[in-house]
């Protein structure tokens, strides 16, 4: 990528996937757009139930991305690092505070009303970052910003991400490699794509984002400037990819790529069939035969999806259109609207807006990015 000398108005961020990382170097472009300095990525075997599946493969990858970032320039000192939501705990509060009479809100007092929201820090788990879904004004008023508002009193719905110690002690043991790197800032991933993602006039009024993901999968209900519900499970495509190797008997990487080539919403022939070259071998199998196992994969990811949806119980979501994003939602042709029709509700894919970068995949790099320079700035 040629010598990178970061720049005050750059950050360094890492993505962590549940196969892939990616560590990039970037900054604000014009017009809502980035421009990416650099981009290294490496596969790993990833984590599920909450758990690094091989945490030295883990820690000696992240180090292997980190390398490759610092050996394209100088001058990295901090690193914005993404948490899945496999490792995050979701903690909503709600608090009020009066005053003496009305008054105008103060920044000082949106804190200090944060503040009492606050969860203890445990061993298992250490907050990382805070925010507040909406206020609520004396008369009755719900505002995102309450700062000039006059009011006798200020009550909040605060939203705190906490993180599991664990996996912060297997980033850090990644970062303690290199001296250079004198911060290590944590973003929960589930939030930055919320914010990023999803227009805040659709937050205002709730949103449920789905985050499809390979060997994990996010959902969010979203609401204002955070979450009120973020549940992660061990489901993606690439589950799917076995479910398909198993019931078929053939190797991962054939079933894989019948993944790709199988459209859902096709009306082909009865005698039309795929096929596939490996090693030498060629499978070949009937594509409403593929199909038929396709879809009963993505029904096993649209009953974790509708048990998330019942588990929720703050807000009435069902009228809520799903926003879905992530690297498993355009592998197979037809997904999403296979999502529809056995959720029976409205189903929009969702990803950055921005040139080039316009795929649900590059969704949680860019989100990243985006929090981790509004930090900055």
């Amino acid at each position: 990528m040629g010598l990178v000398r970061m720049r005050s108005n750059c950050v360094a961020i890492l993505d962590i996937r549940s196969a892939e990382m990616t560590a990039v170097v970037g900054e604000r472009g014009v017009n809502g757009t980035f421009i990416i300095k650099s981009k290294y990525s490496c596969a790993y075997d990833g984590y599920a139930e909450g758990e690094l599946l091989d945490v030295e493969n883990f820690i000696s990858s992240v180090a292997d991305v980190v390398k490759s970032t610092l050996s394209g320039g100088s001058g990295i000192k901090s690193f914005y690092v993404g948490v899945p939501g496999e490792f995050i705990k979701l903690v909503n509060a709600d608090k009020a505070i009066s005053f003496h009479s009305a008054k105008k809100i103060t920044a000082s007092d949106c804190k200090t009303l944060i503040e009492l929201c606050a969860p203890a820090s445990g061993e298992e788990w250490k907050t990382i970052r805070r925010g507040t879904l909406y206020f609520v004004l004396s008369d009755k008023r719900k505002v995102i910003d309450p700062v000039g508002a006059v009011s006798d009193s200020l009550q909040g719905k605060c939203c705190f991400y906490q993180c599991k110690d664990s996996f912060i002690g297997c980033v850090m043991a990644a970062f303690k490699r290199f001296k250079e790197i004198a911060t290590v800032n944590l973003i929960p991933t589930c939030c930055a794509e919320a914010m990023y993602l999803v227009e805040p006039e659709r937050r205002d009024e709730c949103a449920v984002l789905f985050d499809f993901g390979y060997i994990s999968s996010t959902y969010s209900v979203i609401c204002g400037n955070g979450l009120l519900y973020s549940e992660s499970f061990s489901v993606g495509i690439g589950h799917i990819a076995f479910y398909l190797m198993t019931e078929l008997d053939i190797p991962f990487e054939v079933a894989s790529t019948f993944l790709s080539t199988v459209n859902l919403n096709a009306k082909e022939k009865l005698t039309s069939y795929e096929e596939c070259i490996y090693g030498g071998t060629t499978y070949k199998f009937s594509t409403a035969k593929l199909r038929d196992i396709i879809r009963e994969g993505l029904d096993g990811v649209c009953e974790t999806i509708e048990e998330c949806r019942q588990s929720f119980s703050g807000r009435n979501i069902d009228g809520k259109p799903l926003l879905v994003t992530g690297e498993g939602i355009k592998v197979v042709r037809g997904t999403a609207e296979h999502l529809a029709g056995r959720l029976v509700k409205s189903v929009e894919v969702v990803s950055p807006r921005v040139p080039y970068y316009d795929k649900p995949h590059f969704s949680s790099f860019l989100s990243l990015l985006d929090m981790a320079l509004e930090d900055a700035e």
